[in-house]
């Protein structure tokens, strides 16, 4: 038997497995919350300079695969040992061996999230098409929402691939049927759209950026127009109170911005699970 058949048949082994593999790939997430922003900007500088007729220094090249990852205090390079997802910043107790310098604790927490909420995935749907296509989104909500609450940004890159896989899971209906999800493609990225476009008319500020829009256009991609009502309120809601927390307890001005793709991305995990339910409170089920 195959191990593909015995994971089918299994839902304990599909479970453990797709934790392990969650956990794999939270320790690649890492590295994608932290080099992608330092790619883009890298290649806006490349692309400045090139318009200005300057010529570009030749710098070692930054990838997601290399160079090695290394301590930012003292250059070591992490060994495969010292890389196992949380067991190693477990067993470091956090501390880089070589220089003794804090790791932050976000590291296995970001491993451990994707692989909880990978488990979780497979144990909701089963080792199906929309469990693997959940595992799917999970990854793109928890690397989105991070690099949003760095460096306030949601990458086009990772959007609009987002929003493409979304409606290729939906050419077979698997978490909405194909129309709904068009649908829901346009109506999310306009919603928040026209949204940002009266706020400014009224304030002359700008409330959000456009990776927010292509956010929510990619979430209505994956659950369809009927979810729009349900992401949107919830991410609102949940955005509002903890702005006016922070407010509140001085630790925001009221004008910093605050990002808004992590609780897009939350709306969009709950909805995952709970989508049926939220649809049918707004009467769109």
């Amino acid at each position: 038997m195959s191990f593909v058949s015995m994971l089918t048949e299994s839902l304990p082994l599909a479970v453990g497995s797709a934790l392990v593999l969650g956990l794999i790939i939270g320790s690649f997430l890492n590295v994608v919350i932290v080099r992608f922003p330092k790619m883009m900007e890298h290649e806006w500088h490349l692309q400045a300079a090139e318009l200005r007729g300057e010529e570009t220094p030749a710098a070692p090249k930054l990838t997601l695969v290399s160079p090695r990852s290394q301590c930012p205090s003292c250059g070591h390079e992490i060994t495969a040992l010292e890389n196992i997802p949380v067991l190693s910043w477990l067993f470091l107790r956090g501390r880089c061996s070589s220089c003794g310098t804090r790791i932050s604790s976000r590291y296995p927490l970001v491993e451990l999230a994707s692989g909880v909420l990978s488990a979780l995935a497979i144990w909701h749907f089963g080792p199906t098409a929309a469990g693997v296509g959940a595992m799917v989104l999970t990854f793109f909500l928890v690397t989105l929402a991070l690099i949003d609450v760095d460096t306030q940004l949601l990458p086009d890159n990772m959007t609009l691939s987002l929003l493409w896989i979304g409606l290729l899971f939906n050419l077979w209906g698997v978490y909405a049927p194909l129309p709904s999800a068009v649908i829901g493609a346009m109506a999310g990225y306009l919603v928040l759209w026209s949204v940002y476009w009266l706020f400014r008319l009224a304030t002359g500020r700008e409330g959000m950026g456009y990776g927010d829009f292509k956010l929510l256009a990619a979430l209505g991609a994956w659950f369809g127009w009927q979810a729009l009502p349900a992401i949107i309120l919830l991410s609102s809601v949940v955005g509002a109170a903890l702005g006016i927390a922070l407010i509140v307890l001085r630790r925001h001005g009221r004008e910093v911005p605050i990002p808004f793709g992590p609780y897009l991305a939350g709306a969009g995990l709950l909805t995952l699970y709970f989508g049926q339910p939220l649809s049918a409170y707004f009467g769109l089920a």
